[in-house]
């Protein structure tokens, strides 16, 4: 059995890693139509407070994660928290 990688993109909340798919910036025209489409979806997940939009979260679900913490920073967590688990 796989072991969940919970990984924390600010202000307390978490996702699952291992759904996670992509974490991009939320520029382009590309990833601002999956956000608007995946609003109309009703798959859209609010996580940043109010603050700018500073990466987005893509799940193997659809569902769209936004993030005002950094794309960088949360590959960063989610690389950590991977190599923590691989040492079991």
């Amino acid at each position: 059995m796989d072991n969940i990688r919970l990984i924390n993109i600010g202000f307390g909340n978490i996702v699952s890693g291992n759904r996670v798919v992509a974490i991009v910036s939320p520029e382009s025209a590309p990833i601002k139509r999956i956000i608007s489409d995946a609003r109309d979806r009703g798959q859209l997940i609010d996580a940043t407070y109010g603050r700018r939009t500073r990466a987005v979260i893509i799940t193997d679900s659809s569902h769209v994660i936004l993030s005002a913490i950094q794309p960088e920073t949360v590959a960063n967590r989610f690389v950590i928290g991977k190599d923590s688990h691989s040492d079991e």
